[in-house]
């Protein structure tokens, strides 16, 4: 017959757990309580979070609609059909452009396998990683959602949480990739202007800072 104590002994680690302090905070800060400091910690540069659909330094844009990001995606999460451009008021600079993009972020794992493919640099990630949905078709993001503003800034719905930096350094490890592994290319530009941001920089080895006039381009933040 099994010791009553045996019950108890069971518990001695949880009931040890219950009187010493909390490891974890609310990093939420005033967000959650009003005067409370923002302990979230940073983001490393090649952080993969939220899509978006840039455009060139003119305000064109980048995606042709080719369908290649839809194709290498594993989850499946990615949706594209391309259109004919107006020849008199073109979207982007080829023949064909996005003309329906969707990402379903119930399936994303964000491996940015539709960054590598993207021929023409218009799918990146930025360092958003917090957004909640209150339905499922929320989680669906269209082209209208996805692609920059005017101003090249990211779109911002209403249940995300965007934080100062999260539109930067957008999959800055494919700025840090010299071409084809050639050395003689490191530290070399291999990326179309932004709208908004201007030709981005590249990054100098795997965490240190770029002397670009961008500051801490590169850098861990």
């Amino acid at each position: 017959m099994a010791d009553p104590l045996d019950y108890f002994r069971g518990f001695v680690v949880t009931f040890k757990k219950l009187l010493e302090d909390r490891v974890t905070g609310d990093y939420r800060g005033g967000k959650a309580k009003e005067g409370a400091p923002d302990n979230k910690r940073s983001k490393p540069a090649r952080f993969h979070g939220r899509h978006v659909l840039n455009r060139y330094e003119d305000g064109m844009e980048k995606c042709i609609g080719c369908e290649l990001c839809a194709g290498v995606c594993p989850a499946k999460c990615i949706y594209v059909r391309g259109a004919d451009n107006d020849p008199d008021e073109p979207t982007s600079p080829g023949e064909r452009f996005g003309y329906v993009y969707e990402i379903n972020y119930l399936r994303c794992i964000h491996c940015d396998l539709c960054v590598e493919a993207c021929p023409t640099q218009a799918i990146t990630e930025s360092k958003l990683f917090e957004f909640s949905f209150t339905n499922r078709n929320d989680a669906i993001y269209t082209k209208d959602e996805l692609v920059v503003d005017d101003n090249g800034m990211p779109q911002k719905m209403p249940w995300e949480d965007w934080r100062e930096g999260d539109d930067q350094l957008t999959s800055g490890w494919m700025r840090a990739t010299s071409s084809s592994g050639d050395h003689r290319y490191e530290g070399s530009v291999h990326w179309a202007g932004e709208l908004g941001y201007g030709v981005r920089a590249p990054e100098v080895g795997q965490s240190g800072a770029t002397d670009s006039s961008e500051g801490n381009e590169g850098e861990d933040s």
